[in-house]
Formats: C-alpha cells, structure tokens, sequence
C-alpha cells in the first residue's frame, strides 16, 4: 500500500540542493521548489531517507515528511494558491 506525503526542504549548499532535488525527483512530483508529492511504499520512503541522510548535511540542512495518509484514499488533489496562481511544473527544472 502506498502513503501520499510531501517532501520539502531546506538545504543550504547549493551542491547538495541540486543531490537532493535530483533524488526527490526520482521519487515524486515536482510541486514548487523545494516541495514533491511523493506516493510511497513503506520500502520507497525508507530508501529514499536513507538516500537524503547521505546527501545531507544533518547540522545545516533540513528535510521534512508530511504524511498525509493512504494514496488510494486521498481523492483529488486541491490545490489552493495565495499570490501567484498555481502552475504543474512539467518543464524540467534547474537548480543552479
């Protein structure tokens, strides 16, 4: 079963941000810079933190996993933009 969260962080080299976008990508949904929506299985969630800790520099930079429950049950995603509206990243991104 998968589980819906969302990942953000806050990374302050910009070599290991580019590692950890890079890595989080692979996992999830681009949302907004430093933001995916990931649906993972138990096992998808363990290695992609086990990925992130050897990226990261545990006393500067941060991650976060917001659960946000079972993927199956979540329904539509609703979207709510305060200040600029909303667009689905679909072009590739670069982080420089």
């Amino acid at each position: 079963m998968k589980t819906n969260y969302i990942v953000c962080y806050d990374v302050c080299d910009p070599k290991r941000l580019r590692r950890v976008h890079r890595a989080c990508k692979d996992y999830g949904v681009h949302l907004q810079y430093s933001v995916f929506e990931c649906d993972l299985t138990e096992r998808e969630r363990l290695e992609l933190e086990h990925r992130l800790v050897e990226l990261i520099d545990r006393s500067e930079d941060q991650v976060l996993f917001i659960e946000l429950g079972p993927s199956h049950s979540r329904g539509e995603r609703r979207i709510v933009a305060l200040g600029q509206e909303y667009a689905k990243v679909d072009a590739p991104c670069f982080v420089l």
